[in-house]
């Protein structure tokens, strides 16, 4: 067994299933698509930054968040695309593990925000004569450090069994980045402890998550009910509409990748669903929150006619 095991320098990512002929033309939109995520996702953070109306909670979060945004993208993003430009497959060892610790931490990164953006809707809605005492600034900073701490040690976790495995000859990775569980399928090693810590971490930072954001909204629905007019139904649930669509749109396609029964073209799909959640969905996050949202709109205004920077 020994002889058909080697320590590898570089992998090979087959990428997406696009023609050879079209790989040009697909690179131009990807790029475009990246430097739409980076130039959307950096005006939230200028706008909140400038605009003294959005320094509240909800608004330090979406801070957060778009800059997660801007990393998750920026994990597979630009190398996809350096190796479709060059006809380049390659990536180094330390490349891969890289791009799994930081894919790993960013999707979890991602979960948490989204989780404390629902219980600061949840609060606001459920709970609004105590917003400003329980939605603190301590409490904000606490929930980020203890996102960014559990993300962390998330990821370092899952890359350190990683190193620790051995690999085959075979080197070629059906995906346009390193995936971490495709890895282990190429893995000549024992991968049951890999696996069993990613059931059991997954369940935490994505499962869990998911669960308490379910809850939020399941309160926030109940409270909304009891309103009486339908003008407060409307303004109350205008303060998380765009955020139910972030969440929507994230963890449908998580679902869609790892709950769905796979078809035969599993490698494919994978490579798709992925695409959808590592690079349109943080490209779609600006839009949403900027088009759905009458503060950010009000915000984006005053940039654009030079208010802010008089301030």
């Amino acid at each position: 067994r020994r002889d058909n095991e080697s320590t590898v320098s570089e992998f090979i990512l087959l990428g997406l299933p696009i023609r050879a002929e079209d790989q040009g033309l697909y690179s131009a939109l990807f790029l475009a698509m990246y430097l739409t995520t980076v130039l959307g996702n950096l005006l939230i953070i200028l706008l909140i930054r400038l605009d003294s109306h959005l320094h509240t909670p909800m608004y330090f979060f979406l801070s957060h968040l778009a800059f997660t945004d801007i990393s998750f993208s920026s994990v597979a993003s630009p190398k996809m695309v350096i190796n479709m430009l060059t006809h380049s497959q390659s990536i180094s060892y330390a490349g891969c593990v890289s791009q799994v610790y930081f894919f790993s931490f960013f999707a979890d990164l991602e979960s948490f925000l989204l989780t404390s953006m629902a219980y600061d809707r949840y609060v606001a809605i459920c709970h609004p004569l105590h917003y400003s005492q329980i939605m603190s600034e301590n409490l904000c900073v606490l929930l980020i450090v203890v996102s960014w701490t559990l993300s962390t040690a998330n990821s370092l976790v899952h890359t350190l069994l990683l190193v620790q495995l051995s690999y085959f000859r075979n080197n070629t990775i059906p995906h346009y980045f390193c995936d971490l569980s495709t890895l282990l399928k190429l893995s000549s090693s024992d991968t049951t402890i890999n696996e069993l810590v990613i059931l059991v971490l997954g369940n935490m930072v994505i499962t869990l998550p998911f669960i308490c954001i379910l809850v939020s909204y399941g309160h926030i629905g109940v409270t909304i009910m009891k309103i009486p007019s339908i003008k407060g139904i409307c303004k109350a649930l205008s303060t998380c509409g765009s955020h139910l669509c972030v969440v929507s749109l994230y963890y449908g396609a998580i679902i869609g990748l790892y709950f769905v029964p796979s078809s035969n073209n599993t490698s494919d799909k994978d490579a798709i669903v992925a695409m959808m959640y590592t690079m349109v969905i943080p490209m779609l996050n600006p839009f949403i929150y900027s088009l759905r949202n009458r503060d950010m709109k009000g915000a984006l205004r005053n940039i654009l006619s030079g208010r802010l920077w008089s301030q």
